[in-house]
């Protein structure tokens, strides 16, 4: 079984809290200021993703930085 890289595993559970808050990813780039293309890029395992944004997503998303990393539920 092969495991999933960090930045597939990251992206999976960003897409799973944006959707649990009920956020399309147009609504999440309204709110962190961050293009659709990139969050989306992210969420498929594609951009490496920097500190900077990983915190401005946590307030938009209003979760913990750690929740981000919490990849026993995605």
């Amino acid at each position: 079984m092969k495991v999933k890289d960090i930045k597939t595993r990251f992206g999976a559970r960003l897409r799973q809290l944006r959707k649990e808050k009920e956020l399309s990813q147009e609504q999440l780039m309204m709110a962190t200021g961050i293009h659709r293309t990139y969050i989306s890029e992210v969420e498929r395992g594609i951009r490496n993703i920097s500190l900077l944004n990983i915190e401005k997503i946590a307030k938009a998303l209003e979760v913990d930085i750690r929740d981000l990393f919490d990849f026993r539920s995605s």
